[in-house]
């Protein structure tokens, strides 16, 4: 494994930073700097997806025939490194990087050509209907039903922790259409227009204060049974592809590495006001256990994707980088409360306050906890890793 990158990368990584400096405005990078929750609103997250699309960026994963850039896995790298040291918004995953590829793998040329220039164009935002009430992590047991009624079926149940439902136009669900044999075969993979009528979303408030989740209610919502993904009873396998790449498809020690930066700039911060800052030896150490943490998960994230070919996703491995990279985003976290000791009580609900990265601490350690949920709990992960990783 080469460590150092190779003439023709280097000009690669040349050509993405001056992409950077001629696209990425100030607007944008605060934009994303400012976010707390999962993703950045799509007033943030639009247009920085539009100026990739125009630069034919937006989907490096995609067959080159759809769009995709044709980049090996050093290359996606370097790509998302750059932006995300740059301060770049998060691309909103759930069009381009989740359901693009299923639909691209399980979809019929109809289905295509309908949503997969949509997707580029980002004329449809799509959220991700898996979760349930009772639930949760346990897909397997979801109960919404689609029960068949002439060309439709008519979806009635309930979907939570649903990521900008409110901002979405478009919805990929999972929904139970048997109730026989073993629970996973009694699952479809559907495409739902979210201006349906039955369609209800309830918002949520989370402990962090911002608005990313909903709940999510369907009665007697029709959807056709042209929107169904792949084999009627067959979208466990669309669910496990999908997951694969949620878990594993990103690249995450960039974004890792521009959180710690965000904690390091709010110290430099509170060293120039009158707030007393925690720099006790023990505080010190943990910074530099993080660090070398974060060293160890980048070296172990390139040596995983560099061995990818182009449109591959890592498969079962991506549990791997899932569990690591989400218990990496609560350390980072923890460690920014931690400096600010006691100082911490003093913020709540990342309330504006000019250029202070200070109220962002808090609302960013307290949205953190749920990391190790979604996706996939920590404890599905690691009965992935041992049953297909490990093998026992």
């Amino acid at each position: 494994m080469h460590l150092e990158l190779s003439p023709a990368e280097q000009a690669f990584r040349d050509e993405v930073r001056a992409f950077l400096r001629d696209n990425l405005t100030a607007e944008l990078q605060r934009g994303q700097r400012y976010t707390t929750g999962v993703y950045p609103e799509p007033e943030v997250s639009g247009p920085w997806q539009q100026a990739l699309q125009r630069k034919g960026w937006l989907v490096p994963m995609w067959p080159k025939e759809w769009g995709g850039t044709g980049w090996n896995a050093v290359e996606r790298f370097i790509f998302e490194s750059e932006c995300s040291l740059a301060g770049a918004p998060l691309v909103h995953p759930m069009g381009v990087r989740l359901v693009g590829p299923v639909i691209l793998r399980f979809g019929t040329e109809e289905q295509k050509r309908h949503y997969l220039p949509r997707i580029l164009n980002s004329e449809d935002y799509w959220c991700q209907g898996f979760s349930e009430p009772g639930a949760g992590s346990d897909l397997a047991s979801l109960k919404m039903m689609a029960v068949p009624d002439g060309d439709d079926y008519i979806l009635n149940g309930s979907k939570i922790w649903t990521t900008h439902a409110h901002h979405s136009n478009m919805m990929f669900a999972l929904v139970r259409t048997s109730t026989e044999g073993k629970r996973q075969e009694g699952i479809s993979f559907v495409l739902i227009d979210m201006k349906t009528p039955g369609i209800e979303v309830h918002k949520i408030d989370t402990i962090g204060g911002d608005y990313d989740v909903n709940q999510v209610f369907f009665t007697d919502v029709r959807v056709p049974q042209a929107n169904r993904v792949g084999a009627e009873n067959a979208g466990w396998d669309c669910a496990k592809y999908l997951l694969e790449f949620e878990r594993g498809g990103g690249i995450f020690s960039g974004r890792l590495r521009s959180q710690l930066k965000r904690v390091g700039d709010a110290i430099e911060q509170l060293k120039a006001s009158s707030v007393n800052v925690r720099a006790d030896a023990r505080l010190v150490a943990r910074f530099g256990e993080v660090c070398a943490d974060l060293d160890v998960f980048e070296m172990l994230e390139l040596r995983i994707m560099g061995a990818l070919q182009p449109g591959q996703n890592p498969g079962a491995i991506s549990s791997i980088l899932k569990l690591r990279a989400s218990r990496m985003k609560q350390a980072v976290a923890e460690l920014g409360v931690e400096v600010l000791g006691t100082e911490a009580l003093h913020w709540s609900n990342g309330a504006d306050d000019g250029d202070s990265l200070l109220p962002l601490l808090v609302p960013d350690y307290l949205n953190s906890r749920a990391f190790t949920i979604f996706g996939g709990a920590s404890e599905v992960q690691l009965t992935i890793i041992a049953k297909s990783v490990v093998g026992v």
